[in-house]
Parts: structure tokens; C-alpha cells; sequence
């Protein structure tokens, strides 16, 4: 039967809001599951013991969670959020009348009192130290890679300065294995370098946000970015590590610091790591290997253009110290650069009467030279770990756990863009957001196995109906 139904909005009734949120929302399961309480001594220090009362911390950080957990991405609509949704009132300990605070709290406390300090690297690392205590971390096989986040900078306001280059910490071991190479040919050592690759170079720097970096890739996109590096655990993709540099910083280079960071920090029993084809460096392999990790990262071949033969078709021989070709010529060995390769060189008077030559070299002087860099070694255990069964499941495991974080944070917690500018302030928009997820994870895998473990309690289906719960 058709019918109207009248305005209720004037209607006063007394209701109690612990009855207006549902059973399994979200922020229930967080805070059942997840402490909160850890937050006050690690804050104590940056207040001041006198003056007017303070916000409560844990109230203030669980504004901003509410606005990483679901994606909202302006701490003015935070506000706003939070007075007419019960359940954020519920979480925050406020009534249906009592005040929100205002949105200017939440940025004037970061950036007046949480700057400078290591707040939020704290609270990822107690969230982690959580998840580990609760058995959803296993610490065993870890996940890297990295994402471009889009700057808060227009790429067409920059200029071209000169930086200095700040060495590696490889190339000491770099420079020792190359004169004991050299001396192991009969060859003089290389003359001492000064500058230890801290040279000038050039760079675009933006006007707007000088800390970031500028990249120009193909499907990556031009202009202004931040590389957010991220370690996942392969038990239940809790994320272990984040890290933010300039997006035109390798990303090989702050790897093997942050994995000793994770294996100190949480004493991580590491068996296997797989990272992606940006690491395949020769400084990581050794790294790994001497760690004594088994590592699986993906090589990529580098084809020379108008060349059929290329140099995977060279065999080398390591009792001769020779290359092979496939005509059966040996190509020997003939010097190491400071950069760590090797160079093995073919007989141009061998060379010129081969009927391949057009296909194996373009030089004038008929000489093919192979490149091998003095720990290729390492980066050969590298390849032949991922055609072992368990270097499959590492790869494979790889793509279901960091990759899907990224895209788990670019479109549900607003990880695609910088909502800041500086690095400080971008490391705490990528903190966060991990933060976010991890305690999305933990109270919804937390609560799934209490509720797996009741329903086994009950043989009456109707008790089994009641209990049902279907994870996501």
C-alpha cells in the first residue's frame, strides 16, 4: 500500500551510541584489538609540564588514523567527518554533543611540537612490534620495492644546480677487490681516487618543493616525485619498513641499510628476501651473500642494438679465466677499471677472418671486449637461486604482497599524491598511511580468528549462521 513518511529530524530520543555502531565496524575491531596506550610515553617528553591542558594525544592520533584508514585526504573534511559520523565519535570517546577539535590542532601539533622528532617512526615500529606479538609476522621472508609518489611541486618551476655526489658505502670493498684483481694479473694498482665519487653534478631542482627529486621514465611519468621504499612480511603482508627518498635516487642504494634496520630493530630471523629488477645490482648481491640470505632478484637483459650475438652466447671458462665465443675463440683478459669491470678482449687477427663477425661486433679495430665486474659471482648465486622451487615461490610471492600494498595505499588511503611538501613531512604521509594498513590488518585478522575459533565451538547451524564472518 502506498504511504508517505513524515520528517523525524526534530524528534528528541534517547539513545545510547555504543547501540549505534555496529558489531563489526572497522574501528571496533581496532580498538579491541590494537593498543593505543604506548602513544603517552612516547609523547610525554614533547609537552610541557605547565600551561593549559593539552587535547588528549591518543584522541589527536586517532583523528589523523580515522583520515588515513579511509582515505580522506583533507584535515578540514576530517572535521567534518567525524561530527556527523557516529561511529568516529564512538572511537574518539566523544558524545553525540560534546565538540570535535578543530582541524587546526591536528596541523599545528605537526608541525610546531612532532617536528624534528621520530614520533611516527616510533609508533610504526610499536604497531610491528604488535602485529609480531600476535603472531602476524614472521620475519622470515621479506618483500621490497618502491613506488613513485607525485610531488606537491609544478615540474616547469625548477632550475639546474650542481650537487655533490655523496660516495657509496661499497666502494671501499669496490677499490680492494679491483687492485687485488689487477694484482692478480700482474698488473699495477690503480692511482688512489680522490674524490671517492663525491663529484658535481648536475641536477633539476624544483622551486617548490627543492626536496624532491626529478625523474623522466618511461611509464612513470615526468616531473617532480619521492620513491617510497617498502618491506612487507610474507606471512600476512604486515609492513615491516618504509623509507622515503628524492625520486631520483636509485633504488639499490638505501636497501641493505634498511634491511639491517628491520633484522636489529626486531630481531628478524631472515631465510629468504626477494626484491625487483631495480635491485639487481652487484653491490646488493654481495651484500646478500654475505648476510647469508637467499636472495631472488630478476635480471634484465641489455640486448646492443644490431648485434645478434650477444654476450650471454660468451661461456666464461673460470679455471682459464677466459671467455669462449661461440666460434670457439678465446677472448682474454686485459684490464680492470675503477668501476669494477674487468675486460676480456678477443684476437682481431682471429676476428677478421670469422664469417659471423658483422653479427658479433661494429668496432673498427675488429675486437669484441666482454665486461665481467669483479663480484659477478655474487650476481650469478643471485640468478641461480631464482630457478631453484623455492625462488619461484619467493618471485611469485613478491608480487602478491608489496605490490598489492602499493596499490592498496594508492587507491584506498590516498598514497598516489604528496599532500605536503619536504621530506619530513612526506616520510609522515607514507608512515601514516602504513600505519594505517598494518592496524587494518591486524584487527581484521585478529578478528577473524577469534570468530574461526567459536564457530568450531557450535554444532547448531543456527548458532554457525550468528557467527559467520567473511574476511576481506
Amino acid at each position: 500500500m502506498f504511504q508517505r513518511r513524515d520528517s523525524a529530524q526534530g524528534k528528541a530520543e534517547f539513545v545510547c551510541i555504543e547501540d549505534l555502531v555496529p558489531g563489526d565496524h572497522l574501528l571496533r575491531q581496532v580498538e579491541k584489538h590494537i593498543k593505543f596506550s604506548f602513544i603517552y610515553e612516547r609523547t610525554k617528553e614533547l609537552y610541557s609540564d605547565i600551561g593549559r591542558p593539552c587535547l588528549d594525544v591518543v584522541v589527536l592520533f586517532k583523528m589523523m588514523l580515522i583520515g588515513y584508514l579511509y582515505g580522506i585526504r583533507s584535515e578540514r573534511r576530517l572535521e567534518q567527518e567525524i561530527k556527523v559520523n557516529v561511529g568516529y565519535r564512538w572511537f574518539l570517546g566523544l558524545g553525540l554533543t560534546d565538540a570535535v577539535p578543530d582541524h587546526s590542532t591536528i596541523s599545528q601539533n605537526r608541525r610546531r611540537r612532532f617536528k624534528g622528532s621520530h614520533i611516527f617512526q616510533e609508533i610504526f615500529d610499536e604497531i610491528v612490534c604488535q602485529a609480531i606479538e600476535s603472531g602476524l609476522v614472521g620475519g622470515d621472508q621479506l618483500f621490497t620495492d618502491s613506488t613513485h609518489l607525485k610531488a606537491s611541486a609544478n615540474r616547469n618551476r625548477r632550475e639546474v644546480v650542481e650537487i655533490e655526489q655523496s660516495p657509496r658505502d661499497y666502494l671501499e670493498d669496490l677499490e680492494r677487490a679491483v687492485s687485488e684483481e689487477r694484482e692478480a694479473h700482474g698488473q699495477e694498482p690503480l692511482k688512489e681516487n680522490r674524490s671517492k665519487g663525491s663529484g658535481k653534478r648536475p641536477i633539476k631542482k624544483s622551486l617548490t618543493d627543492p626536496e624532491s627529486g626529478y625523474i623522466c621514465r618511461e611509464r612513470k611519468g615526468e616531473g617532480f616525485y619521492y620513491l617510497n621504499h617498502v618491506t612487507t612480511d610474507g606471512r600476512h603482508n604486515i609492513i615491516t619498513d618504509v623509507h622515503v627518498t628524492p625520486g631520483n635516487v636509485h633504488d639499490s642504494v638505501p636497501y641493505l641499510e634498511r634491511l639491517d634496520y628491520q633484522i636489529e630493530n626486531f630481531s628478524f630471523v631472515v631465510s629468504g628476501v626477494s626484491l625487483d629488477a631495480g635491485y639487481n645490482t652487484a653491490a646488493i648481491c654481495k651484500g646478500l651473500s654475505e648476510r647469508g640470505l637467499f636472495g631472488v632478484i630478476p635480471h634484465v637483459r641489455t640486448r646492443r642494438k644490431g648485434l645478434k650475438i650477444q654476450k650471454r652466447h660468451f661461456k666464461y671458462i673460470e679455471k682459464e679465466d677466459v671467455y669462449l665465443c661461440p666460434a670457439g675463440q678465446q677472448l682474454r683478459y686485459r684490464t680492470t677499471n675503477r668501476a669494477g669491470s674487468s675486460e676480456y678482449v678477443s684476437d682481431p687477427n682471429v676476428c677478421c677472418q670469422c664469417p659471423r663477425l658483422r653479427e658479433c661486433t661494429e668496432s673498427h679495430n675488429k675486437v669484441r671486449v666482454i665486461t665481467r665486474h669483479v663480484w659477478q659471482k655474487y650476481r650469478e648465486q643471485i640468478r641461480r637461486n631464482i630457478l631453484t622451487s623455492y625462488g619461484q615461490y619467493l618471485r611469485q610471492k613478491r608480487r602478491e604482497t608489496v605490490e598489492r600494498s602499493f596499490a592498496d595505499a594508492k587507491e584506498l588511503h590516498g598514497l598516489r599524491y604528496a599532500r605536503y611538501r619536504g621530506l619530513k613531512s612526506v616520510t609522515e604521509q607514507c608512515l601514516m598511511t602504513a600505519i594505517a594498513m598494518n592496524i587494518k590488518k591486524v584487527a581484521r585478522h585478529l578478528c577473524y580468528f577469534i570468530l574461526s575459533s567459536l564457530k568450531n565451538l557450535f554444532l547448531i547451524p543456527k548458532c554457525r549462521q550468528y557467527f559467520r564472518f567473511q574476511a576481506t
